[in-house]
């Protein structure tokens, strides 16, 4: 008699074959979400190495409005879209400076509307960095015990069947069902963990370059104002 898996799982009982259903969904939003977001950090890392190379070169020349273009095309970079709403602000900042009477001096302070368009948009894009790992920590935490409730049920199915003269060939799906329930709980949970501790890595990596790269921008800020 045959105890391969989908054997296995063709027998089981209803309330196995549901857990196990459970499961192969949170493995599949698992997979689906590590590759998106695998993708999307590669495709930001890119972009911002990019775009960092040049703002440089912008900045130091005092090309502003160059590095808002740039800024304008690296979509998929957070810290493009940082600095691109940095440049905003001050060019809007100097705007209303030019406008600004003999006794308006002191009113409007440039840095400060620099800084709070800044750590909006880091906290905008964090939070979008972050996306679809509270679901990855939900099934790293959740499908042990979910597997857990499937060899349970399992178990209890193989003591139902102890009865009479009862052979190996007549528990033995039972147990393996319940054994497989562990087992399929622990790779989906390692896979999510491995994922979720991969991804939370990058977006801290991340968020130390929006920050330093955003503390370099005001540090021109600063030094434009004063010159």
């Amino acid at each position: 008699m045959e105890h391969g898996f989908i054997d296995v799982m063709l027998e089981a009982s209803i309330l196995v074959q549901i857990t196990m259903g459970v499961m192969v969904l949170m493995s599949i939003y698992t997979l689906y979400r590590a590759i998106e977001r695998v993708i999307t950090y590669s495709a930001a890392s890119d972009q911002t190495v990019s775009f960092v190379l040049g703002l440089r070169g912008h900045l130091k020349a005092h090309r502003f409005e160059d590095a808002a273009k740039s800024a304008d095309q690296h979509t998929k970079s957070p810290v493009a879209k940082v600095i691109g709403s940095g440049l905003r602000a001050y060019a809007q900042g100097q705007e209303a400076l030019s406008k600004q009477g003999p006794h308006d001096v002191g009113e409007f302070d440039l840095v400060d509307s620099v800084n709070r368009a800044l750590e909006r948009v880091k906290e905008r894009e964090t939070s979008g960095l972050r996306k679809g790992l509270a679901g990855l920590g939900t099934v790293a935490t959740t499908t042990p015990f979910i597997g857990l409730f499937g060899t349970v049920i399992g178990i209890i199915n193989a003591f139902a069947l102890l009865k009479g003269n009862a052979t190996i060939e007549i528990i033995g799906p039972a147990i393996a069902e319940a054994l497989y329930a562990t087992a399929f709980g622990l790779v989906v949970a390692i896979i999510a963990a491995i994922a979720y501790n991969y991804c939370t890595s990058r977006v801290e990596e991340m968020t130390v370059d929006m920050n330093d790269i955003a503390s370099e921008f005001l540090d021109v800020c600063l030094r434009e104002g004063r010159g």
